[in-house]
């Protein structure tokens, strides 16, 4: 047996459906997960349904005679399904994808659908006898078939000038390719060819691959910024107080010797009541973002609470005093605030929660005796 003649009938039509269910049955769990984990429940319950009637229609033709769909009602109802699970998995991508400040409407996609029942009820009309089409051949619906390709023309035009992943548009191209060869092969060729009639079972494998691939970077994305969140404050961008103590406790298992330098904004009420949270705000922003710069390469940064800032750096190769006047400093020339400093190191103690609390003291100390200046604690330690 050639490779060709093996391609032929039955072996490509159930690899490819067996290929495509797998890869839908996975998509199936991700989409089910992804509702049972977020608040945007419509969006998933529509890819949760677009991916089983997608099911649905695949089953059918591993179900179906080898070649051709024999069968009007089979045929029929792979047409609506294929053409209805498309439109609202293109609208589930595209809602995804371009978020809800792109103002994507549902009705197109409504009429779009509305329409598929509409053609299928008048190509049926137009058959006087389906059972003996059905006898005579393969059966063919052509005003579905091509208002599928109508569809098709129109997701494309929905989505010019809209910044969508690059998979999405290759999996329209794909599908696109499909269908121009299943459509050849029914209408051109007639199944005179090997050729159309297997692209157009083989390709459709690719389009769900590419189908999989998107919604499994979106629920890698999802877990990313989940964890991101639950790591960082969010409106600085720096290490919460939880995550930073574990930061620094990892820092001193690396390190021989090691800083936390504790910064409090001077007058930052004054500042909110002045000129206003979103001002403040923004102040805030920028001095985390100098924190954060000074502490790259030799720590990390977090936020303790309100105007309060930490960074745990590494001594063992810069000074603690230089690296917190280098942050007092550019905070008083880049921005319209002040900062008093103080700062601890393993000297003093070796637990960092005791090390945050002396910091804390010696940024006090700072506060209290004329702000925007930095003082160590072992100055205030020995007058205890």
């Amino acid at each position: 047996m050639t490779f060709s003649n093996w391609l032929e009938g039955i072996n490509v039509q159930a690899l490819s459906s067996s290929a495509a269910i797998v890869i839908l049955i996975l998509m199936l769990f991700m989409s089910v997960r992804l509702y049972v984990s977020y608040r945007n429940k419509q969006i998933y319950r529509l890819l949760i349904a677009a991916i089983s009637l997608t099911v649905a229609k695949e089953g059918l033709l591993l179900l179906s005679d080898p070649g051709r769909l024999s069968s009007p009602w089979i045929y029929l109802s792979v047409a609506i399904l294929q053409i209805v699970s498309f439109i609202i998995i293109n609208f589930v991508f595209m809602k995804l994808y371009t978020g809800r400040s792109a103002g994507l409407k549902a009705m197109p996609f409504i009429i779009m659908i509305m329409t598929v029942i509409a053609v299928a009820g008048i190509q049926f009309a137009l058959i006087p006898d389906w059972a003996d089409a059905a006898g005579g051949g393969a059966i063919r619906f052509p005003a579905l078939d091509f208002y599928g390709l109508i569809v098709l023309f129109m997701i494309l035009l929905g989505t010019r000038g809209a910044d969508l992943n690059a998979k999405y548009y290759a999996s329209l191209v794909v599908f696109f390719a499909a269908e121009l060869a299943r459509l050849a092969d029914a209408y051109v060729f007639r199944g005179q060819l090997a050729w159309p009639g297997l692209l157009g079972l083989l390709l459709p494998v690719i389009y769900y691959m590419l189908l999989f691939l998107l919604l499994f970077e979106w629920v890698i994305e999802r877990l990313l910024q989940t964890y991101q969140s639950s790591i960082t404050d969010g409106l600085t961008g720096l290490y919460n107080r939880r995550h930073f103590q574990s930061k620094a406790e990892q820092l001193l298992g690396r390190q021989k010797g090691m800083a936390i330098i504790f910064c409090d904004i001077d007058n930052f009420k004054k500042l909110n009541d002045t000129h206003g949270h979103h001002k403040a705000d923004g102040v805030l922003k920028q001095v985390a973002e100098i924190m954060k710069e000074e502490a790259s390469g030799i720590g990390a940064a977090g936020r303790y609470g309100g105007e309060e800032l930490l960074a745990c750096i590494g001594i063992d190769k810069v000074k603690p005093d230089a690296v917190a006047e280098a942050i007092r400093s550019r905070i008083e020339k880049e921005t319209i605030v002040t900062v008093s400093v103080g700062f601890s190191t393993t000297k003093e103690s070796k637990l960092v929660p005791d090390m945050i609390k002396q910091a804390d003291e010696a940024m006090y100390h700072s506060k209290t005796t004329g702000k925007n200046k930095v003082t160590p604690f072992k100055a205030i330690a020995r007058r205890k």
